[in-house]
């Protein structure tokens, strides 16, 4: 049984509006913005047969969940743990954020470039007491997913918080460091969707990340300190095998009518996207959807890179999983539980997948101008890896991050090449379904 999470962030608030740190302050309310998007996301959830309702006890957050709750027909009750609060910032609270970067400059530098090491020193009666404000927050989420998970086996809840315990519930599912605390976006009324297996420690599943279609914003704007480039990776669209989940690999198939529909609905998507640069993968199908989605960018020339291919699968290519299993026995489910193991027939393993994924990964960013915009299609494998990548993630994490047909992630990289990346948004799939939040894509093979 599978336990879905749809994971929200509180609607603006007024502290959002003044840009200042909010933290633990329950000074800040939800600004009518806020209250309207809140409503947008409980129109979008009525059809939900939600089993509980969990949001911060935190003003902002517990009006943005209540607002929901009106829209809902027969919902649960409203929970509102402790550990579902902001992260604790007690010195900066209240603040402008361009203040504490005058008044702080060391300390901002460490929180935005070393989260997991950024210290207060906080003044107690009994001494000075050293606080790890974003260490504690990862605990917290932690502490948070052990409580609920066992209390809501193969249901669906609703989780309404903040941009920072959000971060950390999403790093803490998915196995991502506090290094990396920056690395995911949470825009306020967000939504976000985790599958777990089972408890914190069985297989989960990120399906979308930092939906934000339904607010009007097909994917949140660069940040204002924004200097890199800004990469649409976009996994190509539906294929007969993908269908009749029937393993692909290097076999060279191409697009079916819905996956050519896919592609002419992502080309929708992202026609109103200045667009500067475009790589493929070389194979057929991404290829014909790169061609499909610029035909809105007539002025670029679509440029083909073989490191982006799909994994070989070898002898597996071509199969469905009972000629597998009838030949490989065991392999497959090895495969699904431990992928980071298995030597395709023939073929190739991850590691190999993920040097040339990377090469070819780490080629386009460098290459690409400040400030540009580009547009990558590629193979669930490849993007995959390439999001592990983003996170310092070794293949064993490979299963951790959904690609459906047809879907647009976007990954920014706000100080450049050589800085972080962020990823903004993923697996965004909402216009590919008239705005359902979940992925109803083929679930088949790669």
């Amino acid at each position: 049984m599978t336990t879905r999470v749809i994971l929200v962030r509180h609607g603006q608030s007024s502290y959002n509006l003044e840009r200042r740190i909010q933290g633990r302050c329950d000074k800040s309310v939800l600004t009518e913005k806020g209250r309207q998007d809140a409503k947008i996301v409980g129109q979008l959830l009525r059809n939900f047969n939600l089993s509980a309702i969990y949001a911060s006890p935190l003003q902002r957050a517990k009006a943005t969940a209540e607002t929901i709750i009106a829209c809902l027909d027969n919902p649960p009750p409203l929970k509102t743990p402790d550990n579902l609060k902001e992260i604790d910032l007690p010195l900066w609270e209240e603040f402008a954020k361009t203040d504490v970067k005058a008044k702080f400059p060391d300390d901002y530098r460490c929180w935005k470039d070393r989260p997991h090491e950024f210290c207060m020193n906080l003044a107690k009666p009994e001494g000075n007491q050293e606080h790890f404000p974003v260490l504690s927050l990862f605990e917290q989420a932690k502490s948070f997913w052990q409580e609920i998970l066992p209390q809501h086996d193969g249901e669906t809840i609703l989780v309404v918080a903040h941009n920072g315990i959000n971060r950390c519930l999403l790093a803490t599912a998915i196995g991502i460091s506090p290094e990396d605390y920056h690395g995911i976006q949470q825009s306020n009324c967000g939504i976000s969707i985790l599958n777990f297996a089972g408890g914190l420690a069985d297989p989960v599943q990120l399906e979308s990340m930092n939906l934000t279609s339904h607010m009007g914003e097909p994917f949140p704007l660069p940040r204002e300190e924004h200097r890199g480039c800004r990469l649409l990776l976009v996994r190509h669209g539906e294929t007969d095998w993908n269908r009749d989940k029937r393993f692909q690999g290097w076999c060279d198939v191409p697009l079916n009518e819905t996956g050519r529909q896919q592609a002419q609905k992502a080309a929708e998507f992202l026609k109103g996207v200045k667009i500067d640069f475009a790589i493929s993968s070389s194979m057929l199908r991404p290829k014909e959807t790169a061609e499909i989605i610029l035909q809105h960018h007539p002025e670029l020339e679509l440029q083909l890179e073989d490191g982006l291919r799909e994994i070989s699968h070898g002898l597996w290519e071509g199969k469905l999983e009972a000629e597998i299993e009838a030949a490989y026995p065991g392999l497959l489910h090895q495969w699904q539980i431990a992928p980071e193991t298995v030597q395709m027939p023939e073929g190739e393993n991850l590691q190999q997948v993920w040097e040339r994924a990377i090469a070819a990964w780490d080629k386009i960013v460098q290459s690409a101008a400040p400030g540009s915009v580009g547009l990558v299609v590629a193979h669930d494998a490849i993007n995959k890896a390439i999001l592990c990548h983003l996170f310092n993630l070794e293949p064993q994490h490979f299963w951790k991050f959904k690609q459906g047909n047809g879907s647009v992630t976007v990954i920014d990289y706000p100080k450049g090449a050589a800085g972080k990346p962020v990823l903004e948004a993923h697996n965004i799939t909402t216009h590919l379904s008239g705005g359902d939040i979940l992925d109803k894509t083929a679930a088949g093979a790669l």
